[in-house]
């Protein structure tokens, strides 16, 4: 007996834990349910502008949430965390090292689902997964030391 494979949901269903708002990144409460969707014109000069703008950067807020929390409106405005600075070959290393990681799993999984387990050769994944346990202790003592050597 084969078994009928069902076809997926498409993106745009919304069931009970899915969505718009499942995700952390999309907040639970739009704009309007905060009753931020009016907005207000202010005139000032181009030198007060650049102050504004400057401050509120120096700050990691917009110019918004700095007028609001001025004016008491907010009472501490959320500040945005600074993008760390990383270094591009530790991104290319960990991503390989993460896809050769996939590659391992989606084989192990599809013969578990297939039934084929008998098939698969154990120490050819134990001797990947040990190659992938030396690779990133060796990036781990490289990036330790580096960073020890930057705050020196």
């Amino acid at each position: 007996m084969s078994e009928q494979k069902r076809a997926r949901r498409p993106v745009s269903y919304t069931g009970p834990c899915e969505g718009q708002r499942a995700a952390p990144s999309n907040p639970t409460l739009s704009a309007s349910e905060k009753h931020l969707s009016k907005t207000f014109s202010l005139r000032c000069t181009a030198a007060e502008k650049e102050t504004l703008l400057a401050r509120a950067k120096a700050e990691r807020i917009t110019a918004s949430e700095l007028l609001r929390s001025a004016l008491g409106l907010i009472k501490k405005p959320t500040r945005k965390r600074a993008a760390p600075t990383v270094d591009t070959r530790l991104l290319v290393a960990l991503n390989r090292i993460g896809s050769n990681l996939n590659q391992i799993a989606r084989t192990v999984n599809a013969a578990g689902h297939a039934g084929d387990m008998h098939q698969l050769n154990a120490m050819d994944i134990i001797a990947s997964l040990i190659s992938i346990n030396r690779e990133l202790a060796s990036l781990l003592v490289f990036h330790s030391t580096k960073e020890s050597e930057v705050a020196d």
